[in-house]
């Protein structure tokens, strides 16, 4: 059996930039290539040396790729003939990017937010061998502006950057290009930062506003206006809301900007707060929209009173029966009056009767010795007053 030819590889590999963080690598067909081969180059990205998986077969002289700037970029392409046992693969031809500035400087952990599908929030931290002067610089650039914008609305909160810019399309699109954002310093020594993102992936929906409710016996109405900028059945909802005297509450999902809660008590107090969330059918975004503010409907008892009162009305009814009880006993003193023993009474009257003739006897012993007494002086009187007349006689004689 023959041996497998070695292809000869591509030559006069390159890259150039086709916008500020998208290159062009392109090379040159290789010579000698018999006719019978269906030739096509394979290619492939390795970043700080590790394969990124992003192998690609194409019969393109070029392959289009994201800018890594911050890191070593390199990339390979080898020529193959498909379906043809007679030839090897040719050896893999690279070339890598030619880094800038000081290893350490460019920008770390970009994250944006694309706002209610108006405006994007980018935020990122310094490199750690970033000078405290380094003035950051954002550009971004998509499919449909000429050339790359400038962010100029910035911010500081804590260290970390900020940037904020208008990004808006028709309402009707739902179909969104790659942004992609390229943060540098105007000095060479700050190493650029190169990112492209998925837009619907960041999209997070404003907080529900205007929320109303109604009540009408033991059903609760929830309503909320709808939102301006998202096409029509793109949100979902999410309405929490408890009772006021629990502290943890039930979830109902709603794709409508309203919902009815039945079998509420009419006796209690009810907390009501909304959140938006993407469409998974329209974007692939996991961000919610902040929840709005508590709504509450309807009265909450008061623990307090509710204990004051059942502690305070058994003692009022202790209280008042006990009033009740002595109020009857002596009303029923007046209305009966209680029958006399009749033994007592007979007893009673031969007692006084007794102490009365007892009483009358003393009076009558006492009544006659003084009548004595008094007949006695009486009698010494008369005698004294007979012995004096004669005597006065004879003296007149």
């Amino acid at each position: 059996m023959a041996e497998a030819k070695l292809l000869p590889p591509p030559s006069n590999l390159n890259y150039s930039f086709i916008q500020m963080c998208t290159l062009n690598w392109t090379w040159n067909p290789p010579q000698n290539v018999s006719r019978s081969c269906n030739l096509e180059y394979s290619s492939d990205i390795v970043i700080n040396k590790v394969p990124q998986d992003k192998r690609e077969w194409s019969k393109n002289l070029f392959r289009v790729t994201d800018a890594f700037m911050d890191e070593e970029m390199r990339f390979k392409v080898r020529s193959e003939c498909k379906h043809d046992n007679t030839s090897e693969p040719s050896p893999w031809v690279e070339t890598s990017l030619q880094l800038k500035g000081i290893p350490g400087t460019a920008a770390v952990d970009l994250s944006c937010v694309w706002h209610n599908l108006e405006y994007m929030v980018c935020t990122w931290r310094p490199g750690e061998n970033a000078s405290s002067d380094t003035n950051y610089t954002l550009f971004y650039w998509f499919d449909g502006l000429k050339n790359p914008k400038k962010c100029s609305n910035y911010s500081t909160d804590q260290g970390i950057f900020g940037c904020i810019f208008n990004f808006t399309f028709p309402k009707v699109t739902n179909t969104y290009p790659t942004i992609s954002i390229l943060i540098r310093d105007d000095s060479e020594e700050i190493r650029p930062v190169c990112a492209s993102k998925n837009p619907t992936t960041l999209v997070k929906p404003a907080t529900p506003s205007q929320v109303t409710l109604s009540k009408i016996s033991d059903k609760i109405d929830v309503k909320w206006s709808e939102s301006e900028t998202f096409p029509k059945g793109c949100l979902l909802y999410e309405v929490k809301y408890r009772n006021g005297d629990l502290d943890s509450g039930r979830i109902i999902p709603s794709e409508e900007n309203s919902v009815s809660i039945s079998g509420i008590d009419p006796n209690s107090k009810y907390i009501f707060k909304v959140k938006a969330k993407p469409k998974p059918d329209c974007y692939s975004s996991e961000f919610s929209s902040d929840w709005s503010e508590e709504k509450s409907i309807g009265e909450k008892r008061d623990s307090t009173i509710s204990l004051v009162l059942i502690i305070t009305i058994p003692l009022i009814v202790a209280v008042s029966t006990i009033i009740l009880l002595v109020y009857l006993k002596r009303l029923k003193i007046l209305i009966l009056p209680p029958i006399p023993d009749p033994r007592e009474i007979l007893k009673r009257m031969f007692g006084e009767q007794n102490e009365d003739s007892q009483s009358c006897a003393k009076d009558d012993a006492m009544n006659a010795y003084d009548k004595l007494i008094m007949e006695e002086e009486i009698h010494s009187l008369i005698l004294t007053e007979t012995s004096d007349t004669p005597n006065s006689e004879k003296e007149n004689i």
